[in-house]
């Protein structure tokens, strides 16, 4: 157990405008709606805060604070009649565009994100917790690993199969 003042004072970090945008967009590119993300991050501060007396210190509170959130929008999606991806968010589409490109690129990059979009769908829910969590959170494979509570090498082997499958998938509609 960490000293309860150095842990308020590591939770204050939790609360700086850049941290609580990072932790925004981490559940956003997990449930695909701008509000309910928002409503989720928001939750999950609330819970860190509530439940900081069950912080061990084994990894930084901001990582902690994203497995509260990781696990607050896991339950959100289960609960959902329809398991929701960013990439079916027309607002994160387009704000993915270049507003320099041209109509028939931004087309081509749509489509693109929607053939991603049916990938990942396709995959299990584990390799993709673990593939967001490597390929688009910037984790490291040990972090993604205390994050979901699994071996190194479940890690490694999930998102080496994610990225194998998604490949695949993907070559089949360039076809």
């Amino acid at each position: 157990m960490v000293p309860k003042r150095s842990v308020e004072e590591r939770l204050r970090v939790c609360l700086t405008p850049e941290y609580r945008r990072s932790l925004y967009y981490f559940v956003l590119r997990r449930v695909g709606n701008p509000d309910e993300a928002e409503d989720i991050a928001q939750q999950a501060l609330v819970e860190a805060a509530h439940h900081i007396d069950r912080f061990r210190g084994e990894a930084e509170v901001t990582t902690w604070v994203h497995g509260i959130a990781l696990n607050l929008a896991r339950n959100h999606l289960s609960r959902s009649p329809q398991r929701r991806m960013v990439f079916e968010s027309d607002e994160v589409l387009e704000a993915s565009e270049s507003p320099n490109s041209d109509p028939c690129d931004q087309a081509i990059q749509r489509q693109a994100l929607v053939h991603l979009g049916d990938a990942l769908r396709g995959l299990p829910e584990g390799s993709v917790q673990a593939l967001m969590l490597v390929a688009v959170d910037g984790l490291s494979y040990e972090e993604a690993a205390t994050e979901l509570s699994v071996p190194i090498g479940t890690i490694r082997s999930r998102v080496s199969r994610a990225r194998a499958e998604i490949r695949q998938r993907l070559q089949s509609h360039l076809r």
